[in-house]
């Protein structure tokens, strides 16, 4: 950043891969956001199929950033790394376009063929996403200059600075969701899922063309750029360096370094046996190559009870994109008398109340709770993802109220219409409330595993929390199958995801979820203040 420039404002790269990474979430959004309507209006699954393959792959895709991280913080540097894994992306989504093209077309008994190629595609998506998100994330980090190094600096300047480029990075992928959301759900509603692919297809095209041309703005921490043709060198490097490993344990010492009074733990690798090098330098840099397993597990395990913990708050935010929108096609959609609102675009509500709302929690809400805390920054990162648990359990309450209320209406038609004298707009408030507990706990998210690791190990910090999700999902689609299993056995009066809406009870789903994650925040809360930070300010 230039001398002139005010240090706490954020650099131009910066800016540069915050735009590109909410055109990537226009990309991703525009097909997972209405993901569910597609399953059960094109390829015929029942509502907790569609739901539990939505989790699924939501679940593989937040999940597999834990396998790819160790090694692109080992062996890959950011950028080859982003550049190698958006190939995959967008090839995935092409995958997906051509099969929502050919099928029209094609022999529609064939389900299970359909269903082979659906899941090659979605799972190529999410291999690709894998490597992309979290290294763009951390690279976006890195652009900060030597002195203005995360997490922290003699006045917290720098510890300001790296909220600050959470905050604006999350605020950039809400903008691309709302996009995606609102936009993309109308398109594959009214003009078909062809167009409604190809268009989040060209978006990550354009994206990685953007990024690749911007390569002469960026910060290196390796103090060299990196060109594509250098790919095919690391990954030589990459099969002899854990090659080396194999025949050469290692052990990782912690150790403690002070910089600017702050005090971080550090983990070095330290050999077991000689390198044949022939000089130190050479056994130094072998030893940076690869992935020390006891090193990760020491970053790692002390996250374990936070990472468990929010778990259920996951849980919650898989509903907007399956149960949630399956509520709102049984509900008046009407706007006018030809305008009828996609349900998948309602979860545009969650990004609208975000990009609101943000702002305000800067300007408005960190001054005020500043007069009671006596803390710069308002509330802990601790304290913020606690009042968005909290948060996310109202929203529940309110949606299992909302739930009942329609049910009510729908058993006391007459006519045997699904759709219900309702207004879509009742869902609103738990949308709104969740994208409320989204600004507190997800940014809390982001900060917190990004500064509880080592600096060399920013990618897995990055990992970490996309794995939240990542079990969310899985652990969501358990519930589904455990839930279903129970109430659609012989005695039980109703199954809880039946296909008629009437019928269903998403309603006790809804309060189920807000027990547990009332739970859940309560021993967040106890578990709160026994944990002591990896970074302490001396």
């Amino acid at each position: 950043m230039a001398s002139g420039q005010s240090r706490s404002s954020l650099n131009k790269p910066c800016i540069l891969l915050i735009v590109i990474a909410g055109m990537e979430r226009f990309a991703f959004k525009g097909v997972a956001s209405n993901l569910v309507t597609y399953l059960t209006d094109v390829a015929k699954m029942s509502n907790s199929a569609a739901a539990k393959k939505v989790n699924n792959w939501c679940g593989i895709t937040s999940m597999l950033p834990l396998l790819v991280a160790p090694l692109a913080d080992s062996y890959l540097d950011r950028y080859t790394t982003v550049l190698a894994s958006s190939s995959l992306y967008v090839a995935g989504l092409l995958a997906l376009t051509s099969l929502a093209l050919q099928w029209p077309w094609t022999n529609s008994a064939d389900k299970s063929g359909f269903c082979s190629s659906l899941s090659w595609s979605l799972n190529l998506i999410s291999l690709g996403q894998a490597g992309y998100n979290p290294s763009l994330q951390a690279f976006g980090a890195d652009q900060f200059d030597d002195d203005e190094e995360l997490p922290s600096s003699k006045n917290d300047q720098s510890s300001k600075k790296k909220s600050s480029f959470f905050q604006w990075w999350y605020f950039g992928i809400c903008c691309g969701s709302l996009l995606g959301v609102s936009i993309m759900s109308y398109i594959q509603d009214t003009l078909g899922w062809g167009l409604g692919f190809a268009i989040p297809s060209i978006a990550m095209a354009i994206s990685v063309i953007v990024f690749r041309f911007g390569n002469r703005f960026y910060t290196h921490k390796d103090g060299e750029i990196i060109h594509i043709k250098s790919l095919g060198d690391h990954i030589v490097k990459a099969v002899k360096a854990a090659t080396s490993r194999l025949t050469c344990g290692e052990i990782a010492v912690p150790t403690y370094t002070n910089k600017s009074n702050v005090v971080e733990i550090e983990l070095e690798d330290r050999p077991l046996c000689q390198q044949d090098s022939g000089s130190k330098d050479g056994a130094d840099k072998k030893s940076e190559n690869g992935i020390n397993f006891v090193k990760i597990l020491k970053v790692v395990l002390p996250l374990l009870p936070v990472w468990t913990l929010l778990l259920m708050f996951a849980v919650i935010f898989q509903q907007p994109a399956t149960f949630f929108t399956k509520q709102g096609v049984t509900m008046k959609r009407n706007i006018g008398s030809n305008f009828r609102i996609p349900p998948a675009a309602l979860q545009s509500s969650i990004t609208i109340s975000i990009i609101l709302l943000m702002p305000l929690y800067d300007t408005f809400f960190i001054p005020f709770v500043r007069v009671f805390t006596q803390n710069e920054k308002g509330i802990t990162v601790m304290q913020r993802m606690g009042v968005g648990m909290f948060l996310s359990v109202i929203a529940m309450i309110i949606a299992a109220v909302t739930e009942r209320k329609r049910l009510d209406i729908s058993r006391n038609l007459v006519t045997s219409s699904e759709t219900v004298p309702m207004s879509i707009f009742w869902l609103l408030p738990q949308y709104i409330l969740l994208g409320i507990s989204d600004i507190f706990t997800v940014v809390g998210m982001q900060e917190f595993f990004y500064s509880e690791v080592p600096t060399n190990m920013r990618t897995l910090g990055i990992a970490l929390y996309t794995s939240v999700f990542g079990c969310g999902s899985f652990f969501s689609s358990f519930l589904i199958s455990v839930i279903e299993n129970l109430t659609s056995t012989r005695g039980a009066k109703q199954n809880w995801f039946s296909d008629d809406m009437r019928k269903a009870r998403f309603d006790n789903y809804y309060w189920f979820l807000a027990l547990s994650s009332a739970a859940s925040f309560l021993f967040f809360m106890v578990f709160c203040r026994f944990y002591t930070s990896r970074t302490i300010v001396d």
